[in-house]
């Protein structure tokens, strides 16, 4: 076999390498911070990002952007929920997330840039050896967190005096593509709804444009929603 041809052979292997690599895990912030915050989770180097929810007829119906440093952390997050007219942005400050315009401190976080106490409802968050929220605690409620392997947020349980809520989410086998997901919401053990969501990923294996049906079972007939999520990524 002549030099070239060997190159030839060689990039090919290296190629199916690439390609074959498994891909990256969700950081114990990401995933914990989307779990809190009702965002999809990211992977990799993300340096700043949007997530814009739209409905039925086109509008903007919630919106989430953020921007992350080198290590991971949250340098700041803004929360828009346009139907229900309220919204925050939140920038780090040393150890705790600011109003960005009232500059009040909102929440505390534990380690470098973790959640851990919400100081005015007197929340608080426990985390796992590696770092992802396992729980949190209020005065009358308490939530527990799953994740699956790779980080992915798996649901929660809520338990709040007599009511209990729980949500399963089961994402698609392909470890490329975990925001195809479908969720089961039950309250008291009664179905309460599910969601579908599909998508179109780029090469850092996060989605691009996804389409979410949400079926909301609390009401008979049941009432179905379908929304279109398109999300902007910039990386390190």
């Amino acid at each position: 076999m002549n030099k070239h041809a060997l190159m030839l052979v060689l990039a090919v292997l290296l190629a199916g390498c690439d390609n074959t690599a498994a891909p990256l895990s969700f950081t114990p912030e990401m995933a914990s911070f989307s779990n809190e915050f009702d965002f999809d989770p990211l992977r990799g180097p993300v340096k700043d990002f949007s997530q814009t929810l739209f409905n039925e007829k086109g509008e903007v119906a919630k919106r989430v952007s953020g921007t992350l440093s080198t290590e991971g952390c949250f340098d700041s997050l803004e929360l828009h929920d346009l139907e229900a007219n309220t919204g925050i942005a939140l920038v780090l400050d040393a150890n705790y997330y600011l109003d960005a315009q009232t500059q009040q401190k909102k929440l505390r976080l534990q380690g470098k840039c973790q959640l851990a106490e919400l100081p005015a409802s007197g929340i608080s968050w426990d985390t796992d050896d590696n770092g992802f929220i396992v729980s949190s605690h209020g005065k009358d409620m308490e939530v527990n967190y799953r994740y699956d392997a790779d980080g992915y947020p798996l649901g929660k349980t809520t338990v709040s005096g007599e009511q209990h809520l729980s949500i399963t989410a089961t994402p698609a086998a392909d470890k490329r593509k975990k925001l195809d997901y479908t969720s089961v919401s039950q309250l008291n053990e009664k179905p309460l709804g599910n969601v579908k969501q599909t998508c179109d990923y780029d090469s850092h294996d996060n989605p691009v444009e996804c389409e979410l049906e949400v079926v909301d079972e609390s009401v008979k007939p049941a009432v179905s929603r379908k929304y279109t999520i398109k999300n902007s990524i910039e990386y390190y």
